[in-house]
């Protein structure tokens, strides 16, 4: 098959093209920009475009599928000359639901933890050598690829996103994958440049719910009152499995599990984050790995990549990096690592970076999302509001959001820097949240602090 990506630099479009080649199939693509690690990895394969921008000379009947991205808009040449030919063109969850028509689909769903999760049960199933096609929204230890795909697995693990699909399909991605099995961890307001109520964003995991084929299995979290009131009113032929946070004590600054063949020390802490352990147990199970074989391999699970991770540490001081943005997963983060380090001051540090988090009228959902922390940090970048054509957002309606009368909070990229470098770490815990980089942080430079 012959296939061409449009937009082939994003960090799923790269990772499918990758994985497509070494399916054996012919591969390529253009970007208007392609930035590491996507550029190199694309590079190591010969995927990587000769020249970057958009040339509808590439795209002619030769061609058996057009792969769309995201990055694309409506307007770009070569899908312009791809739908003027009449080809067939995909956007990327689509393509993977055709990849996995015969497989058992399982699909990871929710606002927040959907990644973890993911990455827990792949690696259960490769801790035990279990075979499965995937598909996860992190690099993972142990994993060259964050797609990969084969004909002979019986398995596809898929982390289900709800943003868009491409730039002429607005279904929600996770709308496409129609599974066999299913998890939903937690509902949170998100991606409100698409979904403008919370009502709006709510309706599209009981759409995801309802799509599930017939005597499917859901996996929920109990705890959270939308995934609740989503799965138990949903009429579709599904089975209906609950879970919630499993009894656990922290000791010495290590989380352990209390099970039936005693306590299991983990790599991983918080409540959060042992939801997620509960759900991708559930999941195994259903995928055929028994509670002690799961138990024996999470035991090793350090976290996906930007996931509280660690970064550097030493006998007296910590530093996380974490991809928080929202309001659930930022309080829901700080609160963990306040927990795990109660004898220590928690410095959280979070980055407003989304279209979410830096327009104004969502700003209130963050309400006591620092509480947890000793010191708290909100830095954002005035430049980053003009390039997503949002008002401008001031410091003060930031404060007045928070309720936090000692919040800091910084605009110039230099003076969070010098902020941060200038702190007394000792017997700290710093967690650094953003999906950005704090207007080009250097996080190699932030591990030599300690």
């Amino acid at each position: 098959m012959n296939i061409h990506f449009i937009a082939i630099g994003g960090s799923a479009m790269h990772n499918l093209a990758i994985a497509l080649y070494q399916k054996g199939y012919q591969v390529s693509g253009s970007d208007d920009t392609i930035h590491d690690p996507s550029k190199s990895r694309l590079e190591k394969y010969g995927l990587l475009p000769k020249e970057f921008g958009w040339f509808p000379e590439k795209i002619t009947n030769e061609l058996d599928v057009i792969i769309l991205g995201m990055h694309a808009k409506k307007d770009n040449l070569e899908l312009l000359k791809a739908q003027e030919l009449g080809l067939k063109i995909y956007s990327y969850p689509e393509f993977l639901y055709e990849q996995s028509k015969n497989k058992t689909r399982v699909v990871i769903g929710g606002s927040h933890g959907k990644t973890t999760i993911t990455s827990m049960i792949l690696h259960v199933l490769n801790y035990h050598e279990r075979q499965v096609d995937y598909m996860v929204g992190a690099q993972l230890e142990g994993f060259e690829t964050m797609v990969h795909l084969t004909e002979e697995n019986d398995f596809i693990v898929l982390e289900g996103d709800e943003y868009l699909s491409s730039p002429i399909d607005m279904r929600p991605k996770f709308h496409l994958y129609k599974p066999n099995i299913a998890l939903l961890s937690g509902i949170a307001w998100d991606h409100i440049n698409v979904f403008p109520t919370f009502e709006n964003y709510k309706d599209q995991f009981q759409i995801f719910t309802d799509s599930m084929v017939n005597g499917g299995s859901m996996v929920y979290n109990i705890e959270d009152d939308n995934v609740k009131d989503v799965v138990e009113s949903s009429e579709n032929h599904i089975k209906k499995y609950p879970y919630e946070t499993p009894k656990h004590f922290i000791e010495n600054g290590i989380t352990f599990l209390e099970t039936e063949e005693g306590d299991l020390p983990l790599e991983i802490f918080g409540n959060h984050n042992l939801q997620n352990l509960a759900g991708a147990k559930w999941i195994c199970q259903h995928m055929g790995v028994d509670e002690d074989d799961f138990y024996e391999a999470i035991a090793s699970f350090k976290g996906a990549s930007k996931r509280l991770e660690k970064i550097a540490e030493n006998n007296s001081s910590v530093i996380f990096k974490d991809f928080a943005h929202s309001p659930s997963k930022v309080a829901a983060t700080t609160k963990a690592v306040k927990e795990q380090y109660s004898n220590r001051t928690v410095l959280a540090c979070l980055e407003l970076h989304t279209y979410s988090s830096l327009n104004a009228e969502f700003l209130s959902e963050y309400k006591g999302a620092l509480d947890a922390a000793d010191k708290a940090v909100v830095f954002y970048s005035p430049n980053a509001v003009k390039i997503k054509q949002l008002e401008e957002v001031t410091s003060a309606q930031i404060a007045n959001a928070f309720e936090r009368e000692d919040l800091v909070i910084y605009t110039n990229p230099s003076a969070f820097k010098e902020f941060l470098f200038n702190q007394n770490l000792e017997k700290t815990a710093v967690v650094l949240m953003s999906s950005g980089n704090y207007g080009g942080l250097d996080f190699d430079e932030v591990k030599n602090l300690i």
